[in-house]
């Protein structure tokens, strides 16, 4: 009886229907994460048939100082755009979420720029933060105002990053937190206006508790996706100045096309795997606790 459900007509049109989902997820996704999980234990660069050398890559990685630096730059990232991109984003979805006018137009204004290219985003602001003609400090300059070296000194390279990276995320953590705040009963905040509640108490006791799952899917997926920061470096700054804005991706991308040590590039890309998974773990594991 089990056997003739399992290859029973429906079900032998939903593996075909399937099917295509199972290649293409097990071309470009398994085969990609077992390559280079295998590459990551040889000498391979890409040229020659790789030798196999153990764990000699992730020891090197572990005393490389380029590697520790870069690792640095990215959590400064990291902590630099997830809290304040998350907050943002909730301030902003509160605001939205109340009848003013023209909230349609604002609500796709800030989706924008999430749905477009990071390349051509990265390209924009490259030109706006640049210090000769770039059109922050021409008005910054009108102002009589001091004009930072926004791309060409370092911390400010960094800062400007940061301001690009929470200004991309804005639009979708937005529609996330929207989608929290109208699914709250209308009559909880009718419960609490009769209590005297204001809309600031309404804010941090009613609507911040109940988009507890909320913040925390926005955070767990702003942090992989600043963990995993690459084209917003690779156009603006190409690391610099000074290496100053090196982050792990940019690191891994320089030893494996440029440096052409794959096998070398593939344990860092598994560390930092591991990192991630290290980070998701421990938020899921505060959300449970909060829970209990």
């Amino acid at each position: 009886m089990v056997t003739k459900k399992i290859f029973s007509r429906e079900s032998t049109w939903g593996y075909i229907f399937v099917l295509p989902l199972l290649i293409g997820f097990s071309v470009f996704m398994v085969y990609p994460l077992v390559s280079s999980l295998i590459l990551s234990f040889t000498d391979s660069n890409g040229i020659n048939l790789p030798n196999f050398v153990g764990l000699k890559n992730y020891v090197e990685l572990l005393k490389d100082d380029r590697f520790k630096q870069s690792l640095f730059h990215t959590l400064i990232y990291v902590v630099g755009t997830v809290p304040v991109g998350v907050f943002l984003s909730l301030l902003l979805a509160n605001v939205l979420n109340n009848k003013i006018k023209g909230k349609t137009f604002f609500r796709t204004a800030f989706m924008i720029p999430y749905i477009t290219s990071m390349v051509a985003i990265a390209t924009v602001w490259k030109w706006l933060f640049n210090t000769e003609y770039g059109v922050i400090n021409n008005v910054l300059e009108f102002l009589n105002l001091y004009q930072p070296p926004w791309l060409t000194k370092e911390g400010w390279a960094m800062f400007s990053l940061i301001i690009v990276g929470i200004w991309k995320g804005l639009g979708y953590n937005m529609i996330l937190y929207l989608a929290g705040l109208q699914n709250i009963s209308e009559s909880i905040y009718e419960a609490a206006e009769i209590d005297g509640a204001n809309a600031i108490q309404k804010f941090f006791r009613i609507k911040i508790p109940l988009l507890r799952n909320t913040t925390i899917f926005v955070t767990i997926m702003s942090t992989i996706g600043s963990f995993q920061v690459f084209d917003l470096v690779y156009v603006m700054t190409n690391g610099g100045p000074a290496n100053s804005t090196s982050v792990i991706v940019y690191y891994i991308y320089q030893n494996s096309f440029i440096f052409f040590k794959q096998g070398y590039a593939s344990a860092a890309a598994y560390i930092l795997f591991i990192i991630i998974l290290i980070i998701t773990a421990i938020q899921f594991g505060l959300n449970n606790r909060g829970k209990d």
